[in-house]
């Protein structure tokens, strides 16, 4: 049985790479149709990585040995998060990450990709090393407290066996604190993610960017790695919006009938998001950098009142 358990869970882990470029593709073509345009192609996302892993690696001067330790850090604690993530299956045998664990491991991302920025020796990656750290003073309370409310009402902080309760039970599935601390997890996926109204991924303007300032310094096969870590990021929240939230269709048991049902499951909730997450940006225009903690502070305060109204209701 645990060697069954651990081929579906390497399984999870590669299908969630092998989709998160494809996601972002899917964000790109749907933005530009909405804009009227032609866009890239579905599949841009993977000749960009292919054609960075390719091509040589320049450093600045200015930077040490930890420049090019970062990407692979970076990496693979976005493959730690995908271990401890339920996908297809749900329950002990669906994962095995506690809410606060998934917590640290993003902070970790965090801050390797602010200290990579830094190492550049390049303003525009201390400027956007700097909003970064802005931006997460609050999201990061926003995602404990919003996971804090479906913790409450299952009875456990392991994410996996959250998943379980709700996809067994329904119980609390359509309470209020459920869609609201939702609610607060999607503005925070655009924040950490670094999407529109908080900052626009399509462009290198050194005025408002906060997660391209970041990579600039960056090329070969160390801006590929950052990229897919990137792109895997994004997905991984959408997981955790699909799977912790709404868990319908997730597998409770390893018979393949489930998780068949679980992965078809998983692969059209990880489509719709990725639809509603580009109309989002495209009806959406870009905030001013001091006007970011007033949407932040809407999700900390929607999270506080998801935990709130479970005790009062």
């Amino acid at each position: 049985m645990e060697l069954i358990e651990a081929l579906i869970v390497l399984t999870e882990v590669l299908f969630l790479l092998a989709i998160s470029p494809l996601l972002t593709g899917i964000i790109r073509k749907v933005k530009a149709w909405m804009q009227c345009r032609v866009g890239p192609g579905l599949l841009q996302p993977y000749r960009d990585i292919w054609k960075q892993l390719h091509k040589s690696t320049v450093m600045s001067r200015e930077a040490s040995w930890l420049f090019l330790i970062i990407p692979y850090v970076c990496f693979g604690a976005m493959l730690c998060l995908a271990v401890l993530l339920p996908v297809f299956l749900a329950g002990p045998s669906g994962g095995m990450g506690d809410m606060l664990a998934a917590i640290y491991i993003l902070a970790i991302f965090r801050a390797m990709m602010v200290l990579g920025g830094l190492e550049g020796g390049s303003s525009f990656g201390g400027m956007g090393g700097s909003r970064e750290m802005m931006i997460s003073a609050i999201v990061e309370p926003t995602l404990l407290l919003s996971i804090f409310s479906v913790a409450a009402i299952s009875g456990t902080t392991n994410l996996s066996d959250i998943s379980e309760y709700f996809a067994a039970s329904d119980a609390g599935v359509l309470s209020p604190s459920m869609f609201l601390a939702a609610a607060a997890i999607f503005i925070s996926l655009m924040a950490e993610n670094s999407r529109v109204p908080f900052d626009n991924p399509a462009t290198h303007l050194e005025l408002t960017m906060v997660h391209e300032g970041m990579l600039l310094e960056y090329s070969g096969r160390e801006l590929a790695l950052m990229e897919t870590a990137s792109f895997l990021r994004l997905t991984l929240f959408m997981v955790i919006l699909s799977n912790v939230f709404f868990p319908w269709g997730i597998a409770l048991s390893t018979g393949a009938g489930a998780l068949t049902l679980g992965f078809v499951a998983i692969t059209l909730k990880l489509l719709l998001l990725s639809v509603i997450v580009a109309v989002v940006e495209s009806v959406m225009a870009k905030m001013r950098l001091f006007r970011l903690p007033n949407l932040l502070t809407i999700s900390f305060t929607l999270s506080l009142l998801a935990v709130i109204s479970y005790y009062i209701l």
